[in-house]
């Protein structure tokens, strides 16, 4: 009996100790910018989504920004086409964008389908809807990758009326240049650039990594709080390498401009959204500016 009572205290405390975090961002805009491992597997796809209905049922403005890099590459490949990366980035061709429109526009109605069959009104709109994101051409370290943009404007009134009228947009990152032309865009990148057009309080990056590492091959050297120029710093200095690099450039230049809050979670572990927003010591890498007290006291 003493072991059940147990069982139920532990389960009170964990509602107890979501309370302050509940109270704080109220009515306060997330993005959740969600790709990686995450996207693929059905059971995790489906936690995402509880996870982000739970934050629009108690109170919190989220928006979904996702990726598809993983499907767009499975798909690249059905048609027979071969995938190439320069720097990271997708060299994206005439053809390729045609299929990642078409990808992202699967998953994107996906996504939609999900929430709203857990009961929250959502709608699915890429950049292009209203012109949400216009976009100029990216470079990679000067080459040409195609049809590749980078965010140069977010109409933020198109989000801030969804939000008004209680819908969960969800954003396929595609957008259009000044000519009218489709671009694809990096999600991270995206989601981003939303998150600073609407003063985000928080903008969540769900990944295939534990977080931000001061040493990444010593799992024990994972950092869980962290301010914008220790971020700098580490990057400076040569700590971060790969994809982090400009995964965590694009969270400094978040925080720098206006968005409280950056979290970078390993999307592999089931309902890491809750873990990380709702307990006092979350499970993923949380970048803050450097006026705000730390969250995590007394480590």
């Amino acid at each position: 009996m003493e072991k059940s009572m147990q069982k139920y205290l532990d389960k009170a405390e964990v509602l107890i100790e979501a309370l302050p975090y509940i109270q704080r961002f109220n009515r306060k805009i997330i993005v959740v910018k969600y790709g990686g491992s995450a996207m693929v597997d059905e059971e995790l796809k489906a936690r995402v989504i509880e996870d982000v209905t739970l934050l629009k049922l108690v109170g919190f403005k989220p928006i979904i920004v996702h990726g598809g890099g993983k499907e767009i590459s499975k798909w690249v490949g059905k048609v027979g086409m071969e995938p190439h990366f320069v720097n990271g980035l997708r060299v994206t061709d005439e053809e390729t964008m045609e299929l990642a429109e078409m990808v992202l526009g699967k998953v994107n109605k996906s996504l939609v389908q999900l929430v709203e069959s857990l009961g929250v009104r959502a709608i699915g709109i890429s950049g292009k809807d209203g012109a949400l994101l216009k976009v100029d051409k990216k470079y990679a370290d000067g080459e040409d990758i195609g049809f590749v943009g980078d965010v140069k404007k977010v109409n933020a009134e198109i989000i801030y009326d969804l939000l008004e009228k209680d819908f969960l947009p969800i954003i396929a990152p595609i957008g259009l240049d000044d000519e009218f032309n489709t671009y694809n865009i990096n999600a991270d990148d995206a989601a981003c650039a939303i998150a600073k057009a609407i003063h985000a309080e928080k903008l969540a990056f769900l990944t295939d990594i534990e977080g931000v590492y001061k040493d990444p091959k010593d799992p024990d050297t994972l950092i869980s709080e962290l301010n914008a120029s220790e971020g700098k710093k580490l990057m400076e200095e040569g700590y971060i390498g790969g994809g982090m690099l400009p995964k965590l450039g694009n969270c400094i230049d978040a925080i720098e401009n206006g968005v409280s809050r950056v979290h970078i979670l390993d999307g592999r572990i089931p309902h890491c959204l809750l873990l990380e927003i709702f307990t006092n010591k979350g499970i993923g890498t949380a970048i803050k500016n450097d006026v705000d007290e730390k969250y995590y006291h007394g480590e």
